[in-house]
């Protein structure tokens, strides 16, 4: 008797211990499954769903650039991006909520995700689409010189070798402006380089041919004049981080029904007298 309650007891333990490791084993968390992993990828929202569910685009500008993002005699943000921006967002079903930033900075910006677009004049370049998505284009400028007016000896950009040229450090038009041997000067808009453009501090500017229209028209006796002018222009659009292809295509899809509807007619004419977007 004694004999069968030793075996009864010992393979009693045997089960106990088997059921303890069993136990303890349930107790690990084990690694997702594929299965899991991709449920749990395909829950996280997109770029698009984000700024929907929080109802604000935040978008980088510059507010130094006129007319494309300026502040107008009130203060009050303005300009051609601005109101492109915030019919965009509008299209959206958010609201445009603008954080100004100096152009040298305004990428990095978007780095460290302060905003989620840039609506800045950004021209497209093959650079600058390593990293960054762009919507369609909704702009086309040509780059032009621009010297004080009783300046004679720079009459081409081929003039500029030698030269101070104004510019933000960042931009294309620097990197013009650096092909044909200028000295550089960093500013940190349009604004500020036609005051030193003006004051004599520096020699020329290469800058954009509509922010030069716009100038004269606003004040026709500036002491500035455009002397040259590149063939091609460079089409400019919304900078966004990639990844956000979502978001990309809504934008997208807003500028076509702008485009369609007359909207963006009416902005381009209301700042250039013109449709600018070919």
């Amino acid at each position: 008797m004694k004999k069968f309650s030793l075996i009864l007891l010992l393979a009693l333990t045997v089960i106990l211990v088997a059921a303890c490791g069993t136990n303890a084993n349930n107790d690990s968390s084990p690694a997702a499954s594929p299965s899991q992993s991709a449920e749990t990828g395909s829950g996280e929202q997109s770029s698009l769903d984000a700024i929907k569910a929080s109802g604000v685009l935040r978008i980088g500008t510059e507010g130094t650039y006129a007319p494309f993002t300026y502040h107008d005699a009130s203060g009050k943000l303005t300009g051609f991006d601005v109101e492109i921006a915030e019919e965009v967002a509008k299209r959206l079903g958010v609201k445009a909520e603008f954080v100004e930033t100096q152009w040298d900075g305004i990428f990095a910006g978007m780095d460290a995700k302060r905003f989620d677009a840039i609506f800045n004049e950004v021209s497209i370049t093959d650079d600058r689409k390593v990293k960054y998505d762009f919507s369609d284009p909704y702009i086309v400028s040509k780059a032009v010189l621009i010297v004080k007016s009783d300046n004679n000896t720079i009459q081409s950009f081929a003039d500029l070798k030698g030269k101070k040229a104004a510019q933000s450090l960042t931009s294309n038009l620097a990197d013009i402006a650096r092909e044909n041997g200028a000295e550089i000067v960093s500013t940190e808009g349009f604004n500020q380089a036609i005051d030193l453009l003006a004051s004599g501090r520096v020699d020329a500017t290469v800058n954009d041919g509509l922010s030069y229209l716009d100038l004269k028209k606003q004040k026709p006796d500036a002491p500035i004049k455009q002397v040259d002018e590149q063939a091609n222009g460079s089409q400019s659009a919304a900078a966004f981080l990639k990844g956000n292809d979502e978001l990309v295509k809504a934008v997208n899809d807003a500028l076509a029904s702008m485009k369609s509807d007359g909207t963006y007619l009416k902005i381009s004419e209301k700042y250039f007298g013109e449709d600018v977007s070919q």
